[in-house]
C-alpha cells in the first residue's frame, strides 16, 4: 500500500518514523524481504561529502554611511574578487575564485593555497574577513572607496547557492602519458599509477533515487550543516546516459542545483580545499532524505555497491580533448577495495569524497527525523526524468565571422 509525504510526515511528528541509513536498508530488506520492508520503514537517509567545484555564495552586507555602490567597481574579501554585476550591496563569491596575485600555475604545480570556499569556511566559523571595494560614485551612492572587517553577523543575507552538486556518479580518473598529471581528479601517477574516483557509492542520494521519483524542486536537504533545499536540476544535468538493468547510471548523469542559510552551516560540513596545480574548490556536505512511499521507490534504495559502475577515464588525452570513451568499467565494490585492474594491469585506487563522512551525514540526517527536528518536503517539481530529452550539450567550434 502506498505512503504519502503527508503520514510518513504525521509518523514524525509523533515520534513513530522508522529511519534506516542507505547502508541499514540493505540488511533489513534481507532480512524482512522488500514487501514488508517497504511498509515498515518510512524514510532511507543518503550522504555525500566531497569536492564540488559550482559551489558559491551570495550576500547582502548593508550600506556603509555614506552608501557605496559596490555593482560596476571592484571588491574583494580577503584579497579574493567577488562578482558584484547585481545591486548596490549584493554580490557573489564563487568557491573557485582566487586572489590576483596567486601565481597560478606560473610556478608548476602552483599550490593554489586560498581562495572563495577557503573565505566562505572562514566566514562560517565565525571569522571576520577583510572587505575593500573601489566604486565610481554617484550622487545617490557617494562612496568610491571602503576598507572594513565583516563577518556573517553583520550581513543581512548569506546563502549558500550552489549550481552543480551532488553528481550522479562519475568518472574514475587515470593518467596514461609518461608525467605526473594534476587534476581536479586529484594528483595522477604516469602509466596508469594511480586511479582516482570521487562519489559516495551506494550512500550517494541520486544513485538512491536513480529516475529522480522522489527528489525535485523543494526537496529539503542537510546542506553543510545546516538545511538547506534543492532548487532544480543542476548543470550538466544529463539523464540520458546508459544504465544498467536497475536503472543505475553507468557515467555522470544526473546533478542538483542547492540554496541554504550560510548563518546555520558548520566549517565541519563545508570545507575550503586547495588541488594541487588545478585550484581551489569547496568540499560540501549533502544529505537528502527519501521518502519510501512504494516499494519500487524501497527496491532502487537497495543498490550496492557493486551494482554501481563507473567509467576508466585517461586524464592526460582522452579527457582534455574530449576523446569519447573509456578505458573500461569498475564497480565501487572494487574500488573501494583499494585496487582494481585495468587492461590487465592492477591499479591502487583512492576516493576523493569521504566515505567515512557520507555514513556520518546519512546517521545525522536520520537522528534528525526521528527526533521531530526535520520534516519531508513534497517538491513542487521532480528533476527532469530519463525520458525527458534534455541532455547536455557541449559548445561547439565555430569559424569567427567578420562584421
Amino acid at each position: 500500500m502506498a505512503k504519502s509525504i503527508e503520514e510518513i510526515n504525521e509518523k514524525i511528528k509523533k515520534g513513530k518514523a522508522v529511519v534506516l541509513t542507505a547502508e541499514e536498508i540493505i540488511d533489513f530488506a534481507a532480512e524482512r524481504g522488500v514487501k514488508k520492508a517497504s511498509q515498515e520503514v518510512d524514510v532511507v537517509t543518503t550522504g555525500t561529502f566531497g569536492p564540488m567545484c559550482s559551489s558559491g555564495a551570495y550576500f547582502n552586507v548593508g550600506h556603509s554611511k555614506p552608501r557605496i555602490k559596490l555593482g560596476g567597481g571592484k571588491t574583494y574579501l580577503n584579497d579574493v574578487p567577488v562578482y558584484t554585476g547585481l545591486a548596490a550591496v549584493d554580490f557573489f563569491l564563487g568557491a573557485t575564485a582566487m586572489p590576483e596575485d596567486d601565481p597560478r600555475n606560473k610556478i608548476y604545480p602552483g599550490k593554489f593555497s586560498y581562495g572563495g570556499a577557503h573565505v566562505i569556511e572562514e566566514l562560517i566559523a565565525g571569522k571576520d574577513v577583510r572587505l575593500t571595494a573601489t566604486a565610481y560614485g554617484t550622487d545617490c551612492y557617494p562612496r568610491k572607496t571602503l576598507e572594513t572587517f565583516i563577518s556573517l553577523k553583520d550581513m543581512n543575507e548569506a546563502i549558500l547557492f550552489n549550481m552543480r552538486n551532488a553528481y550522479q556518479n562519475y568518472n574514475v580518473a587515470v593518467n596514461l602519458s609518461d608525467r605526473v598529471i594534476y587534476t581536479y581528479m586529484g594528483v595522477l601517477q604516469p602509466k596508469m599509477g594511480n586511479a582516482n574516483y570521487c562519489s559516495a557509492g551506494q550512500l550517494s542520494p541520486l544513485l538512491n533515487d536513480p529516475y529522480y521519483k522522489t527528489i525535485g524542486i523543494g526537496t529539503r536537504i542537510f546542506l553543510g550543516g545546516g538545511i538547506g533545499y534543492v532548487v532544480g536540476n543542476g548543470t550538466q544535468h544529463n539523464p540520458n546516459v546508459a544504465r544498467t538493468e536497475k536503472g543505475v547510471p553507468k557515467m555522470p548523469a544526473g546533478t542538483l542545483a542547492v540554496k541554504g542559510d550560510l548563518k546555520l552551516m558548520t566549517p565541519k560540513w563545508l570545507r575550503g580545499t586547495s588541488f594541487t596545480g588545478y585550484g581551489v574548490t569547496l568540499t560540501v556536505g549533502i544529505g537528502i532524505p527519501i521518502p519510501i512511499l512504494d516499494e519500487e521507490i524501497l527496491r532502487y534504495t537497495l543498490v550496492k555497491d557493486e551494482e554501481i559502475w563507473a567509467q576508466v577515464v585517461d586524464y592526460s588525452e582522452s579527457y582534455p580533448q574530449c576523446v569519447p570513451g573509456s578505458l573500461g568499467e569498475v564497480n565501487y565494490k572494487q574500488l573501494k577495495s583499494g585496487k582494481i585492474t585495468v587492461q590487465g594491469k592492477e591499479i591502487p585506487t583512492s576516493g576523493l569524497s569521504s566515505y567515512l563522512k557520507a555514513r556520518e551525514i546519512a546517521t545525522i540526517l536520520k537522528e534528525w527525523i526521528e527526533a521531530g527536528k526535520f520534516f519531508l518536503t513534497q517538491p513542487v517539481e521532480l528533476l527532469p526524468s530519463v525520458d525527458s530529452g534534455i541532455v547536455f550539450k557541449p559548445l561547439k567550434e565555430r569559424p569567427i565571422k567578420k562584421r
